[in-house]
């Protein structure tokens, strides 16, 4: 059966605030509320300010990847199916 067939798609459910909700919980997880205060108090100071600068570009970058991948190739599957669709079963 070919993955384009209709019945093979996911079904839409989620609205946009639950999907940014979720992702941001994902993420972050609850270590970031706890720990932060801790560790920039005692080892890192304030470049652990410019470290989730660095890391929500690099999260950022991460995601307009997805996006471009997800227009590209709209079918279910995420990252196996993008792997397959551009490198092939082998690498995939």
């Amino acid at each position: 059966r070919d993955t384009e067939e209709p019945e093979h798609g996911l079904k839409k459910s989620l609205s946009a605030l639950d999907l940014t909700v979720f992702g941001v919980g994902v993420i972050i997880g609850t270590g970031i509320f706890v720990l932060t205060g801790q560790v920039a108090k005692e080892t890192a100071g304030p470049a652990t300010a410019i470290a989730f600068v660095v890391a929500g570009v690099v999260c950022g970058l991460a995601a307009l990847c997805y996006a471009e991948f997800a227009s590209t190739v709209p079918v279910a599957g995420s990252a196996y199916t993008f792997s397959y669709a551009s490198l092939g079963e082998l690498v995939a």
